[in-house]
């Protein structure tokens, strides 16, 4: 099989990280990967926050979980790395776009050993006084939409097994 296509058929959400930050090395391709995302337009609407700071991600992770209503929970599940994808929201595609910035970056860390995963409630979050507060001081203005958190790090524990797919996943039409 295709290397590109097994990585796709392959690569899972690992929702269990080891305390141990991932290379610079690989987290300059991860976003290389990330930055060469189809866009709308090519217009580019996309832009990512790299984290690697325990303490903002712990504090960004605690707001998230504030969003689903939770507390005491870490929805980041102690991941080293958080790359949060934001995207203009003047462009039309701006959800779209940003979509598939957050399939590069996970596609490509699975293709060179960092493990990944996508984690929701980011717009929810950043329209929040707190996280609007820390999106000025990134240099993002009120245009801008939070699409998704994607944390990196290395598995701690077994690798998840692919669920089956559904039988109907694809309709042909002749």
């Amino acid at each position: 099989m295709n290397e590109t296509l097994k990585n796709l058929r392959e690569r899972r959400c690992v929702r269990s990280y080891k305390n141990e930050q991932i290379k610079e090395e690989e987290l300059e391709q991860i976003l290389e990967a990330g930055m060469y995302a189809p866009c709308g337009m090519g217009a580019q609407s996309p832009v990512m926050v790299v984290i690697q700071n325990k303490d903002l991600i712990r504090k960004i992770s605690q707001m998230n979980a504030l969003v689903m209503g939770k507390t005491g929970v870490d929805p980041f599940f102690g991941a080293p790395t958080l790359v949060i994808v934001f995207a203009d929201s003047s462009r039309m595609t701006y959800v779209e776009d940003g979509a598939l910035v957050m399939g590069n970056l996970m596609n490509a860390a699975h293709a060179i050993g960092v493990d990944s995963c996508w984690v929701h409630r980011a717009r929810q979050v950043f329209e929040t006084e707190e996280g609007r507060a820390l999106m000025m001081g990134w240099g993002l203005d009120s245009n801008y939409v939070g699409i998704g958190d994607c944390l990196l790090g290395y598995r701690d524990g077994e690798y998840p097994e692919a669920k089956p797919r559904k039988d109907n996943f694809v309709i042909r039409v002749h």
